[in-house]
């Protein structure tokens, strides 16, 4: 298969390519001289994508970081990376983010390119990491040193393939492949297609050890879907983010694709079409030319249709917690909270949970039994031994009854809806019960968090988004959570076409 047409629209334009150069430059140059100017024991180097040509068209997030000798105190790395980057964004008249990753860094608007300048250590291969990002640089080099002109066009094919289909991205939020990932893949496979045709055939836990280091069946790696050993450290896994979801959907939209390209009974052109769509965002067709209410209305429909019974928890965001630290607590949340009302007899059939990252977290549980009687039947010990019995007979005297091999007695119900448990539950004497976010217990047990069943939900969404932020306006946002409500009721569209 040629790929040519795809890849023209995939490469950077050349204006694009010398726009992102200039800046750079420009970063790194600056930096360099501050530190010399200023006598600090720092060097600026690009790293990323960027500096490994393997950013798509329209992608040219630019990452600086500035090395600092092995040695240097944390805190003095920390106040004078941070410094650094303020100076160089100031200079440059750039519009500046302060972020928290293992430490302080800055994200810049600067040229209308988005640049991050990150302090890290100026560790050399086979040294341990002093601080989270150290091995970035090392990454770089030996992408850079390793893959061929050639390659470049095949990564660009894999990453634009994998973001369509939802597998990109190994941030929490995604947990799917990263970029680094990404280009190890294509230098072990040495193309896009030929990726694809080892990657359909992948098991529950595959290993790949580029560097023959040895160390892929590490007890360490035992749990993670996909090993594939850093050739810059032999005891990490550059797949350790990957979840097992984000995984199979990248084997199983492997397999779509290459059942078109292999189909010699389709029309070529067609067969072309089919492939082009896969490197393409998803249309969905039964959503498109509509507004959020129509919208709204459809998927109120689909929920009616399942005949199930799904709630909804809204709650605000905590100030100052990042993205990262954020979703794996929401998960962590949501996970719990389903698992207390599978305990109360209610039966949980999906759940999931959005967030705009900002300001509000919308939990989704779908429910097949909402309600349940009013009385249940609580089991006591087994009719054999009597001391026991006798014991269970004390305690809930006259009420028992033998029913097949135990003691039971019929007793009322504390909670009849899956909604009621919410209510009485999620607040500061009762919390306890569950695993919460360290971040956002509080948040969680506010008055304000009560749940409420989907249609009631949707009917008021205007007013469900309706406040002020600096990114996207509520109409964007609602339309953002409709759109992943559509994900929720309509699983797998992304890795077919």
């Amino acid at each position: 298969m040629n790929y040519e047409s795809i890849l023209n629209e995939l490469r950077p334009t050349p204006e694009e390519i010398e726009a992102v150069n200039e800046t750079t430059e420009k970063v790194i140059d600056f930096i360099n001289e501050l530190c010399e100017k200023e006598d600090i024991d720092a060097k600026a180097n690009a790293v990323g994508s960027v500096a490994k040509n393997t950013w798509l068209r329209g992608k040219s997030d630019i990452d600086i970081f500035i090395s600092f000798p092995i040695d240097t105190d944390m805190d003095y790395l920390k106040e004078n990376g941070l410094d650094i980057a303020y100076k160089t964004n100031d200079a440059l008249n750039g519009n500046a983010s302060e972020h928290y990753a293992s430490h302080p860094y800055l994200t810049c608007d600067i040229d209308g390119f988005e640049v991050d300048i990150v302090p890290c250590y100026a560790i050399e291969e086979g040294q341990s990491i002093i601080s989270a990002v150290d091995r970035t640089i090392l990454h770089t080099r030996y992408i850079q040193k390793h893959l061929s002109k050639e390659q470049e066009d095949e990564v660009l094919l894999l990453k634009k393939f994998m973001d369509a289909v939802g597998t990109y991205g190994s941030e929490f939020k995604t947990g799917g492949f990263a970029g680094y990932l990404c280009e190890l893949l294509i230098l072990k496979y040495g193309t896009f297609e030929k990726t694809l045709r080892v990657a359909q055939n992948w098991k529950k836990h595959t290993e790949i050890d580029l560097e023959g280091y040895g160390t892929a069946g590490n007890a360490i790696f035992k749990d993670d879907p996909l090993v594939f050993i850093d050739p810059t450290d032999k005891n990490r896994n550059v797949g350790a983010a990957l979840r097992m979801e984000r995984y199979v959907d990248f084997i199983v939209a492997s397999r779509n694709f290459l059942a078109i390209v292999d189909d010699n009974e389709l029309d070529e052109k067609i067969r072309e079409e089919k492939i082009i769509e896969f490197f393409k965002p998803l249309e969905k067709e039964h959503l498109s030319d509509k507004s959020n209410e129509e919208i709204a209305k459809i998927i109120m429909e689909s929920f009616k249709d399942r005949q199930t019974k799904t709630l909804i928890l809204k709650f605000k965001i905590p100030e100052n917690i990042s993205a990262d630290a954020l979703h794996p607590q929401l998960l962590k949340t949501v996970s719990s909270i389903c698992e207390k009302i599978e305990m109360e007899e209610f039966s949980v059939f999906k759940y999931d949970y959005w967030t705009d990252e900002e300001r509000f977290v919308i939990f989704t549980i779908e429910l097949n039994v909402f309600k349940q009687g009013k009385y249940y039947i609580h089991k006591g010990p087994k009719v054999w031994p009597k001391k026991a019995c006798d014991n269970f007979k004390k305690k809930w005297q006259d009420a028992l009854y033998p029913l097949d091999e135990f003691m039971v007695l019929t007793r009322e119900r504390e909670f009849k809806t899956a909604k009621e448990f919410l209510e009485k539950t999620l607040d500061d004497d009762h919390i306890h019960i569950f695993k919460i976010g360290k971040n956002i217990k509080e948040a969680i047990c506010d008055d304000d968090c009560q749940p409420m069943e989907i249609d009631e939900f949707l009917n008021g969404l205007d007013n469900q988004f309706n406040y002020d932020t600096s990114n996207q306006n509520s109409e964007e946002l609602a339309r953002d959570y409709l759109n992943s409500l559509d994900d929720f009721l309509n699983p797998g569209q992304y890795i077919k076409r």
